[in-house]
């Protein structure tokens, strides 16, 4: 069922799906109620799970799920990885490149390849303080808390030192 990102507890279940590019305006009219329509409907053991999902920033598929009553797994998560493949073919672009770092660059969204990461570092394009997002959040309270955060505090930072 379909809830507000608010009404979920702060122990919700989070995936963050990025793009490989931002998208336009056209193609998240059209994968919005996509998202919407699998949030008001998905299930879990033909129980419906208490979700919500959406796009954040142009580029970011979140699905959130409270698992306090009902955990969610095996073919109900599969049930999501359709749902971004099938997001995917609709507007043609990559939801699963866990090599794309992305980061905040004066207030504008920037990507960069895992590859060129130590570079950037050392040439200053990055520093200590550029926020990086953190698509492996685990929690809706770390979705909040920590999605976005400094490099230094991140996990991208071991691969900088």
């Amino acid at each position: 069922m379909l809830r507000d990102l608010i009404a979920l507890p702060d122990t919700s279940r989070v995936w963050v799906y990025q793009a490989n590019r931002p998208l336009t305006y056209d193609e998240i009219d059209i994968v919005r109620p996509m998202l919407y329509d699998f949030a008001h409907n998905w299930q879990s053991h033909g129980i419906i799970v208490q979700s919500y999902a959406n796009v954040f920033h142009m580029q970011f598929f979140v699905i959130v799920a409270d698992e306090s009553n009902l955990g969610v797994s095996g073919c109900s998560i599969d049930s999501s990885v359709h749902l971004m493949k099938a997001i995917e073919s609709k507007i043609d672009v990559n939801l699963f490149d866990r090599m794309l770092y992305t980061y905040f660059e004066n207030e504008e969204i920037k990507m960069i390849h895992h590859i060129e990461f130590k570079e950037a570092y050392n040439s200053g394009k990055i520093k200590d303080d550029t926020l990086m997002f953190n698509n492996l959040v685990e929690t809706k309270g770390a979705f909040i808390q920590d999605w976005v955060k400094p490099l230094k505090d991140s996990w991208h930072s071991t691969f900088v030192k």
